[in-house]
């Protein structure tokens, strides 16, 4: 379906989970690949493999968050490669202690807002402006459902950059779409690697995810990389400042329902619907009994002596 063929990718994040995914997927496709993050065994691991694809593949080891290493990245990409067509913005930190906004401290906030939102501006603004004098290029900011609206397990600091990094992503598709630079981004839902399908099973976190979520299934991660592929190439060519969310309807639905919804009850016999095959994952509460059968007077006749 994609050809980069001819391509050179940035990717940075690129050691482990979905970046070393979307490393394998571009050297499947034929691109040429920088690869960035701060282990530099890990980095070489997933270049090995890479190249054993037929990529050539530059390793530049950098913090996304210091301004200094994303410009000697970006130096590094353009001396072995004369040019970036394609920045995948994948670095990304979250904070797994679930700690409250009100008890969430500075440092850790500041952390994962430099990771997140300030280290890919640092990679947009050192990529974009050789991609502007090229005239052509593609970046793709890796956002999350979580910047588009609350959710319990989320963290203040996550939300914000996720938020932050969505709406630059829209001023830079703006501001450089008429100079040949596209950019959008992709807002995974809750995606399981295979560092994480065998805990999030054991949890059962898999089947309480499944339960919010239209589809009814968690995400794969090959399915967030036929996104950011999708926009990463010419096939998108008339599409910028986009974020496309791949959550299996969760956003569009704000969330889906663990219990089926009372109304299905009440047209069963005059509308009914195609059965599901999902089964609800929370019992029926008690009120749920008592309106099975509609709203008086609606669905039923209204008890003698008050329908007048």
């Amino acid at each position: 379906m994609f050809d980069f063929s001819g391509k050179t990718v940035l990717i940075t994040g690129a050691s482990y989970g979905l970046g070393e995914q979307f490393a394998h997927a571009f050297a499947d496709a034929g691109a040429d690949l920088v690869l960035t993050a701060r282990s530099a065994d890990m980095l070489e691991a997933v270049a090995e493999v890479c190249r054993g694809k037929g990529a050539k593949v530059t390793v530049a080891t950098g913090d996304v968050s210091v301004e200094s290493d994303v410009t000697r990245v970006v130096e590094a990409g353009m001396a072995d490669h004369g040019k970036i067509d394609v920045l995948v913005n994948n670095a990304g930190i979250a904070d797994v202690r679930g700690v409250s906004a009100e008890s969430f401290d500075a440092d850790m906030f500041n952390n994962i807002v430099n990771v997140d939102l300030v280290g890919a501006f640092y990679f947009a603004r050192e990529c974009g402006r050789r991609m502007l004098e090229a005239g052509s290029g593609s970046i793709v900011n890796i956002a999350s459902i979580m910047g588009s609206g609350a959710n319990e397990l989320n963290v203040i600091a996550y939300t914000a950059a996720k938020g932050g990094l969505v709406n630059m992503t829209h001023q830079l598709g703006c501001e450089w779409a008429d100079r040949g630079v596209r950019v959008n981004s992709v807002s995974p839902g809750f995606i399981v690697t295979e560092m994480t399908r065998v805990a999030l099973e054991a949890m059962g976190m898999d089947k309480w995810i499944a339960s919010r979520t239209p589809m009814r299934r968690v995400g794969e991660a090959q399915e967030v990389t036929n996104a950011v592929m999708f926009l990463a190439s010419d096939l998108s060519s008339y599409i910028t400042g986009v974020d496309l969310h791949v959550d299996g309807g969760t956003n569009a639905g704000n969330g889906w329902f663990q219990i089926p919804p009372i109304h299905y009850e009440w047209n069963k016999d005059t509308a009914p619907m195609v059965p599901s095959s999902y089964e609800p994952v929370m019992p029926r509460p008690d009120w749920y009994q008592a309106m099975e059968a509609g709203i008086p007077g609606v669905h039923y006749p209204l008890p003698e002596g008050l329908d007048g």
